[in-house]
């Protein structure tokens, strides 16, 4: 399962079924799961720990030094769960000592070719990010997001649950759940009514979901008073306590 022209630190721990193809490079403190593969001249650098069937292709590099002035070699980590996609020439770095010293990636996520995800980052679980999309340090994506074809994330900002943004978005604050963005700088353009459609959301909820973005961005309220009124809202849809809950702690403020 492992290509003889591969070099493998012996401090790396793989399991058994493991495939290395060639010219790969795993580094010491690199734990691999189950049934994972990885294309040729990956470079795996630790400490970073991979769960059980994620699919690594050619020339990705994971869990490289923190692009950041500010690293000074200490020792942090890069978690990456179960049965994501790391598509070719993507890659991701571990974490900084600035933060909680990590980054962390979850479940049946899809990166390709070429996406960058900065220290620091935490990301949820079916996540699309899209050819040459790029984080920045700090930057939390939460489940179901899908960030388009170059679209790029400034440090610090939130992506929200069921969000999208279009292709070439710029994000420089957080975006809310559920809603559509785009531009440069992005800008809401309403909410993803596909991306809910495709995971069964009802007609009901989704109407809902709409009238909770009009609360946000065309009823005139207040910031305050718009999560209140959509709290009221998830009275009678739980679903949406997450959005009010997410603009109520946006520390950036959320693109308008």
């Amino acid at each position: 399962m492992i290509h003889a022209s591969a070099i493998i630190d012996p401090k790396a721990n793989l399991a058994t079924d493991v495939e290395i193809g060639p010219f790969c490079v795993i580094g010491a403190d690199v734990s691999i799961g189950p049934g994972s593969r990885l294309g040729p001249h990956a470079i795996i650098r630790g400490p970073t720990e991979i769960g059980a069937d994620n699919r690594i292709f050619q020339f990705a590099s994971i869990g490289e030094d923190p692009q950041d002035k500010k690293y000074r070699g200490e020792p942090t980590r890069l978690i990456i769960g179960d049965r994501n996609l790391v598509r070719e020439s993507a890659t991701i770095h571990r974490g900084t000592l600035q933060d909680k010293g990590e980054t962390r990636i979850g479940n049946d996520n899809l990166f390709m070719a070429y996406t960058h995800v900065a220290h620091d980052c935490v990301i949820g679980n079916n996540v699309v990010m899209a050819n040459a999309a790029s984080l920045g340090g700090h930057i939390e994506v939460q489940d179901w997001a899908i960030l388009g074809g170059f679209t790029i994330v400034h440090q610090f900002c939130r992506i929200g649950a069921h969000s999208f943004s279009a292709m070439g978005s710029v994000v420089g604050k957080d975006v809310p759940p559920f809603i559509t963005i785009d531009g440069h700088p992005a800008v809401p353009r309403g909410i993803n009514v596909e991306g809910l459609r495709r995971r069964q959301f009802s007609a009901e909820l989704i109407a809902a979901i709409r009238r909770a973005y009009r609360l946000l961005y065309a009823s005139g309220l207040k910031l305050s008073e718009a999560i209140e009124q959509i709290r009221e809202l998830a009275k009678s849809y739980p679903e949406l306590a997450c959005m009010a809950d997410f603009v109520a702690d946006s520390s950036r403020s959320i693109v308008r």
